[in-house]
């Protein structure tokens, strides 16, 4: 079920999905400690004296101490994990809505009015010399039960409304049809996302029932399934089906085929769909806000945690550090081995808490887009150095605090 949800129902499975990994990760955290400790461990023993003195350490805190030793990683997972999984599950659908827009929009031009185009605005576009096509778009939701039993449930669904007859969409845009037809498109007959048909089990020829904006109830034949429903809308309809039950009857988008640029500016601003593909993506980046507030706070209470863990997890061996320089080591010797310990510690809560975001997001962006994560390299590149960053500074300073005191 998580792996069909969308928008704000996406983002509760996806955190309830990684609580659930990382309640795992806390039970099994001493286990995965000495796991992780002896396989990272290796290839250190070869990077020079401090690297092998800090691998033969993380190897005996992992049999002797491995709770002290999950206690700091499980933190750096916490981070990376929640931080990771509310990013990426935005940027896959963006990116995934943004290339079904550039491939399903095949209109000419695309005219937009933020105040709302003319109420004649379609019929008057196609008059224009050239044009062979114009199809005027109402943007609204409607709501469409999903699930069954107890997890039925009353899901938004992102509608246009399209002006003219069934025939008239095709025009001027490439829904991706799977099933049916958009031609018997009409008063009582909708065509909708074959996500959202498999949310509501339902197909062409199967009558569902809708709740239009102003609460009014209905149930129309569906007639088609199609495929772009992320990067256009889950349900198309006829914009006549919606007349008086909208807040705005006026279309906020007309999308024109054949004709000229200058022939259309009287209707509003025009642009070509990929101008126009471009302002949408720019508009979902500004209103992901949301989610990126929620990954800074839940990732700073998580970076909270880690650091203090780590602090205390450096204070606690204060009689280790000391033993180790009082048989000969320097305090640059120590604290190398320290930054190595760092580096295992925040590479074992990298290694985790990206596979349990790419254990949350593979299944559920595969349901919602039908494609893999979008993980832009630049932004993992900054958690990875974060995590690194929050593990060395908070052993280094502590540490060199702890060594500076008389032995």
């Amino acid at each position: 079920m998580s792996a069909r949800s969308t928008g704000d129902d996406a983002s509760g499975a996806a955190l309830g999905v990684v609580a659930f990994f990382m309640l795992a990760v806390g039970l099994l955290g001493p286990l995965v400690a000495r796991l992780c400790a002896g396989l990272f461990a290796l290839p250190m023993r070869a990077a020079g004296p401090s690297a092998e003195l800090a691998a033969a350490d993380a190897r005996t805190n992992a049999r002797t101490n491995a709770r002290r030793l999950a206690s700091a990683i499980t933190p750096i997972v916490l981070a990376v994990a929640f931080s990771s999984t509310l990013v990426f599950m935005h940027t896959s659908e963006t990116h995934a809505a943004d290339e079904q827009r550039r491939a399903g929009i095949t209109a000419d031009h695309v005219v937009t009015d933020p105040a709302g185009l003319p109420v004649d605005a379609a019929a008057r576009a196609a008059r224009a010399p050239g044009v062979e096509g114009a199809v005027g778009l109402l943007d609204t939701q409607v709501l469409v039960p999903t699930g069954s039993g107890e997890f039925a449930s009353l899901q938004g669904a992102a509608t246009q409304g399209v002006t003219g007859s069934g025939a008239e969409p095709a025009k001027v845009e490439d829904l991706d049809v799977r099933q049916g037809s958009l031609d018997r498109l009409g008063e009582g007959r909708i065509a909708m996302d074959k996500t959202l048909a498999a949310s509501a089990d339902a197909g062409v020829g199967d009558r569902l029932p809708l709740c239009l904006p102003d609460r009014t109830e209905t149930e129309p034949e569906i007639v088609a399934v199609y495929g772009r429903g992320p990067g256009l809308a889950t349900v198309t309809m006829d914009r006549a089906s919606l007349t008086g039950h909208v807040t705005s009857g006026f279309d906020g988008t007309l999308l024109v085929r054949g004709g000229s640029k200058k022939a259309l500016t009287a209707l509003g601003e025009v642009t070509d769909a990929s101008g126009y593909a471009t302002e949408q993506n720019r508009d979902a980046r500004l209103g992901a806000w949301m989610n990126h507030t929620m990954a800074a706070v839940l990732g700073g209470f998580a970076v909270v945690a880690a650091v203090t863990t780590l602090v205390m997890t450096v204070l606690d061996r204060r009689r280790e550090l000391r033993t180790l320089r009082l048989v000969g080591s320097t305090g640059r010797q120590v604290m190398a081995m320290l930054r190595w310990e760092s580096l295992l510690v925040a590479s074992v809560g990298l290694v985790l808490g990206s596979a349990i975001a790419a254990a949350t997001l593979i299944p559920m962006t595969s349901g919602v887009t039908g494609d893999m994560p979008y993980v832009p390299p630049p932004v993992y590149g900054s958690f990875a150095v974060a995590a690194v960053a929050l593990a060395l500074g908070a052993v280094s300073l502590p540490a060199r605090a702890v060594l500076r005191r008389r032995l």
